[in-house]
């Protein structure tokens, strides 16, 4: 005879969600002198957004250094899917590949979204939405079109920073102002940047390091101003200035760390370079917060990756790098026959091309430039169809009177007349670790490490939406290890018994 009973149900735990989540997307912040700092109380922000947060250090999918990039993690991110199923190895790769992203899955559920210079995205073009790609491929997709405006700009300043040859025009800054003072440009960061210029004239030129932390501020104006007026249900906004900073200033941040040693006045101008940009950071952080809290959005703050003392060339001097002064003109000069060239990051270019005879013959030409020693001058590595990677592959100290042997045709040029030397000696390299905070918790941290695949679904269940049928996703959703989740369904549930 079958008697019914009651016995315990164990109800499903899932996330308080929330109707809009905003991600700081701060890359390569390390959570260790997050730690520093905030004990010291030089980031005040960050730790009132630690203390209501519940805190994760997260683990990159990969093992080899050399895919522990950030335009691979932070793509594994948005998909949720590891480098060994999407193979996006380059920088550019991202705008074209075609797996399902974050955003493409929530426009599909309905969503509006937001990506604000995200890192190797899919660009997209929705009413209601925003995009504006990365510094690194802008590619005039930005969405609603007016936003080229800003993004044109700022990726101009991001790629050709450092080359004294390709300056922005009087005309460049004005048309940039007069969309900047109607998409909100506020009068707090006009006088930043005024107090910025007069520190420059007044102290030293090469403080003017610090104009990225500003870029940064006027980036969030801008999102600040869509934001308000769209109001997408997800938004990331992306800032790599505090990255850069850690990749060249990490010998004067510490200096006991390295060989070749700062010059002493290098530490009193970079000493506190990357402590500056973590405090600019810091500011952003509250800017956020009061974001979210007029808005009622749920802040997430992660960094994919962060970063350690780069040491594996002290022994040689330090890693330096080279660009070419003029990249067209350089593949004029060589009647490399070509279709677009652009920078992508710090020493190399992307180069398309009409045809695969068209990508041979470059790849004959650029491989025959050597030093006077035998070395090649010209790395290169295989893009998509058509196009090729290229950049310099020395690091050592050349004179600028090197000669340069063109092994092709003969010809020969002075090594300074092709390339100039960057002003900055890598330090910092990358390390596997970063921070993930949600917030809803209360400080905690999370013993084990997580995966950035878990990102992906844990962001999905933050605003209650189903994860795609399709596509093979290994991450773990976090939403039950949140102090906010709640339990789902009734307590108690009544099953049959055999008496």
């Amino acid at each position: 005879m079958e008697a019914i009973i009651n016995t315990p149900y164990v109800p499903p735990v899932v996330a308080r969600s929330a109707d809009n989540v905003i991600v700081m997307e701060f890359n390569e912040l390390c959570p260790s002198l997050l730690d520093r700092w905030m004990n010291e109380g030089r980031l005040p922000n960050f730790k009132r957004l630690h203390q209501q947060s519940d805190v994760f250090v997260t683990e990159a999918d990969v093992k080899d250094p050399a895919q522990l990039e950030p335009w691979i993690q932070w793509y594994s991110t948005h998909t949720g899917l590891a480098y060994d199923q999407h193979q996006v190895y380059h920088l550019t790769e991202g705008a074209h590949a075609k797996h399902e992203d974050i955003y493409q899955t929530l426009m599909q559920a309905g969503r509006s979204v937001c990506c604000f210079a995200g890192m190797n995205v899919r660009g997209f073009a929705k009413p209601g939405s925003v995009f504006v790609g990365d510094p690194w491929t802008e590619n005039g997709d930005a969405y609603p079109a007016e936003l080229n405006t800003y993004n044109r700009f700022v990726s101009r300043n991001v790629r050709e920073y450092s080359n004294p040859n390709d300056r922005l025009t009087a005309k460049d800054y004005a048309g940039f102002l007069g969309y900047m003072l109607g998409h909100g440009l506020r009068l707090s960061t006009i006088r930043r940047l005024a107090t910025q210029l007069v520190v420059e004239r007044t102290s030293d030129r090469r403080l003017s390091y610090r104009r990225a932390s500003l870029l940064d501020l006027m980036q969030f104006d801008v999102f600040r101003w869509y934001y308000k007026r769209n109001r997408p249900s997800f938004a990331t906004f992306f800032i790599n200035s505090t990255a850069h900073m850690q990749h060249a200033y990490w010998r004067h941040h510490d200096p006991d760390a390295f060989e070749v040693k700062p010059r002493a006045d290098e530490m009193s101008v970079y000493g506190d370079a990357i402590r500056s940009g973590y405090e600019a950071m810091d500011k952003l952080v509250g800017e956020f917060l009061e974001l979210a809290q007029s808005t009622g959005a749920r802040l997430v703050f992660m960094t994919a990756l962060s970063q350690q003392p780069f040491l594996r060339l002290e022994s040689k001097g330090g890693q330096k790098f080279y660009r070419l002064h003029d990249v067209e003109r350089f593949l004029r000069q060589w009647n490399i026959a070509y279709t677009e060239v652009s920078p992508t990051m710090t020493n190399q270019y992307l180069v398309r091309f009409n045809s695969a005879e068209e990508v041979r013959a470059a790849r004959e030409q650029l491989s025959a430039f050597t030093i006077e020693n035998g070395q090649r001058v010209i790395d290169i590595r295989d893009a998509e169809d058509n196009a090729l990677y290229f950049g310099c592959g020395l690091h050592g100290s050349v004179a600028k009177d090197s000669q340069v042997n063109d092994q092709l045709g003969g010809k020969q040029v002075k090594f300074g007349d092709m390339l100039y030397a960057i002003d900055v000696m890598k330090s910092g390299c990358h390390h596997p670790h970063g921070a993930l905070w949600i917030t809803g918790g209360s400080g905690d941290r999370h013993a084990s490490l997580v995966s950035i695949l878990d990102v992906y679904p844990t962001l999905l269940d933050l605003l209650g939406v189903d994860k795609p049928a399709t596509g093979e996703r290994r991450g773990a959703s976090l939403a039950p290890l949140l102090k906010d989740a709640v339990v789902a369904g009734p307590t108690t549930v009544s099953q049959p018994a055999m008496a």
